[in-house]
């Protein structure tokens, strides 16, 4: 089958006495871009699956995140407990009581969220073993988690008032929080899912500066 041509696409060479026939194809007809073309298709559909795959892959949970969170969880609860015992205490220092505050709220918020990640997750929101740490491979008797304050420590702090009850509070929670931060550190680097980084790295941050404006109070 030949294809017809204008004679504009014919040219003449010199010294040759034959005419050669260009054929000019509509980008349409052109094999290379429908080659091209379907290349480029192939491409976008499979980004947009990877894409839409990512999105609706469901996080797997380490055992570093679940330990993690229900651990945390009680290590929260006596934060928010000591809090609470000293906001009562009289004659305290007003920015220490501010930010004790701060601290009782945003624990229990953080409670919170960690209870509903759990039950995402379809895991308990306690741990029920009573052994503490065993997702760091330091394992505990819950009670004797680090950064936990003891029941002596915990019943002075009732009793203490003034800046004797400022002393006492600022030191239990800079400790309190130097162990969570180790916790929080380790689950981030071992966690399976971006919420758990999220709020592990979230929970590192906010604690060392508490840390930093409980110490400055204390030294000043």
């Amino acid at each position: 089958m030949s294809i017809a041509t204008d004679q504009p696409a014919r040219e003449n060479r010199a010294g040759d006495s034959n005419d050669l026939d260009v054929v000019v194809l509509p980008w349409w007809q052109n094999p290379l871009n429908i080659i091209l073309i379907l290349v480029g298709i192939l491409l976008l559909a499979g980004g947009s699956g990877f894409v839409i795959g990512e999105r609706n892959a469901t996080p797997v949970p380490t055992a570093s995140d679940i330990g993690f969170f229900q651990d945390m969880r009680t290590h929260h609860e006596q934060a928010v407990g000591m809090s609470l015992t000293y906001m009562r205490r009289p004659g305290i220092n007003g920015v220490v009581g501010t930010i004790a505050q701060e601290i009782a709220v945003g624990q229990a918020v953080d409670s919170g969220r960690m209870i509903q990640l759990l039950r995402q997750y379809g895991k308990s929101e306690a741990n029920e073993s009573g052994i503490a740490m065993g997702w760091m491979g330091s394992p505990v008797p819950e009670d004797r988690m680090p950064g936990l304050a003891s029941g002596a420590d915990l019943d002075k702090l009732a009793n203490a008032t003034a800046k004797a009850a400022d002393t006492l509070f600022i030191n239990l929670m800079v400790v309190h929080h130097q162990a969570g931060i180790v916790m929080a550190t380790y689950a981030e680097a071992h966690s399976g899912t971006s919420e758990v980084r999220a709020f592990a790295a979230s929970m590192v941050s906010s604690e060392q500066e508490e840390i930093v404006e409980l110490q400055n109070i204390l030294t000043a």
